[in-house]
Order: C-alpha cells, then structure tokens, then sequence
C-alpha cells in the first residue's frame, strides 16, 4: 500500500529530526576535542550579531510598548499602577525577550543557514569539502553553532534593555507613570535569578536554531525545490522546538509558586 503525501512528509520529517539530534550530539563531542574553524566562527558571528541587532531591538522596542499599553490601563484601573514597570520587566526577562529574540533569529539566521549548507549539499561542494579531507562538522556546523549560542545571549539582553526603555516611554508619555516609579518597581520585582534566566534560554535557543538549520541544510535532496523545502521545514522545526524547550526550560527554573509581585510592593 502506498504512503499517502501526508504520510511520507511526515516519516520524512522524523528521519531529519532524528539526523539533526545525531548532528547535536557530534557538534558536543566535535567541541570537547576542540575542533574549531575560527575564521568561519567569526564570520558567522557577524551575520548573526551585529547583522541580526537592529530588527531584533526594534521588536523589542514595539513589545515593550504594545505590552505597557496593555497592562498600564488595567493595572491603573486597579490602582496598582507603580507595578507597571516591574511586571514588564517579569515577561520581558522571563519570556519575551528571549523567545521573541529567538523567533527572529530563527527566521532570519536559521532559515539562511539551511540555504546555505542546502544548496552546498545539492551542489556537491560538500563532497568536495570531504575530498579534501575537510569535516562538514567542523568546517560549516560549529562555527554556525558557536556563533549563534554566543550573540543570541547578548541580543536577548539588548532586547531586554530596549524593551525595558520602550515601556518606559508609553508609561510616562500616556499614563503619566514617572520614570522613577516604572524603575524602581522593575529593581523591587526582578531578582538575579531572573535576569541570568534571559541569556541562559538564549543559549539553548541558539544552539537549537543553529543544529536545526545546518542539519536540514546537510540533509537536503532534490536540487532547488529541496533547498526552498529544507530552508522553510527548517524554520518551522526552529520554532517549534523553541516554543517547546521553552516550556521545559521555564518549567525547571520557575516552578513552584513564585513571590515576585508580593516582593514587589
């Protein structure tokens, strides 16, 4: 009995998640041994740094913003209007910054990674890469890998300060919200815990997007239309085990009940 498309798409998919999990496992013990391409490392940071910087704190700044909008008006209402400040600074360290900084990443960075190492693939100039006894891994994969785990970090904390200052803004030029009173409440709610907790999830997202996207990219058949297929499953795949390992992630450092807002007033 034939697969039906749905079928064979979906057994597909599994082959290639299974490969990107084996890809994950080799980029650790390829690290351990100390294999890495540092030219390549450093062009990679750029593109996904400084190239990736100015839409990342733009999303920042328009969340920030939409958010305080959203919650100044209701807490006002409830005369608790000085929390404003300390629970943006809650989602945007706890959840928004990291995840939304890692969506555009994914789609961004991940989406031309897969491209990238895809159109190689189709193109044999990765068979070439191992004619010249030259490792896929460490020539093309870590250095993307590192790359992403060490500025999506340092965008994710950016993003935090820009969504912070974007809040701050609507706060006092709509609600009258003086900036004093929207900082010192965002001192009063956030801990250390929960300013490592952005960076630390930005990490696990970049490495995720990087062995997504270089792994469907190194798995690519077809010619073109397998480039176009593999670069937008990678995408896909990106976020979807963001939203996922966020889940996870939020759970091992957040569970149980918290004392934010009662630390807070």
């Amino acid at each position: 009995m034939s697969e039906t498309p749905t079928t064979y798409g979906l057994r597909l998919w599994s082959q290639r998640l299974l490969a990107a999990i084996f890809l994950g496992g080799q980029v650790m013990v390829h690290l351990l041994a100390g294999k890495i391409h540092r030219r390549n490392t450093l062009e990679q940071m750029a593109m996904v740094g400084p190239e990736s910087l100015l839409i990342a704190l733009l999303t920042a700044a328009f969340v920030g913003m939409v958010f305080t909008i959203q919650v100044s008006r209701e807490f006002i209402n409830l005369g608790a209007g000085s929390a404003v400040g300390g629970v943006l600074a809650l989602a945007l360290a706890r959840e928004l910054a990291p995840v939304l900084t890692a969506v555009i990443l994914a789609g961004r960075v991940g989406s031309a990674f897969a491209a990238e190492i895809g159109t190689m693939r189709v193109t044999e100039q990765i068979d070439a890469l191992l004619m010249l006894k030259t490792d896929p891994i460490d020539y093309l994969v870590i250095p993307r890998v590192i790359a992403c785990c060490l500025m999506l970090p340092l965008l994710t904390v950016l993003s935090l300060i820009t969504g912070m200052v974007g809040g701050m803004f609507i706060s006092e030029a709509m609600y009258g919200i003086s900036n004093k009173v929207f900082f010192d409440s965002a001192r009063n709610f956030l801990t250390v815990w929960d300013l490592c907790s952005a960076p630390i999830k930005g990490f696990f997202f970049g490495a995720l997007i990087a062995i997504i996207g270089s792994s469907w990219g190194l798995t690519t058949t077809g010619g073109a239309k397998g480039v176009g297929q593999s670069t937008t499953t990678a995408v896909v795949t990106s976020l979807l085990a963001i939203f996922i390992s966020n889940f996870f992630l939020s759970w091992l450092m957040f569970q149980g009940l918290g004392s934010a807002i009662t630390r807070g007033f």
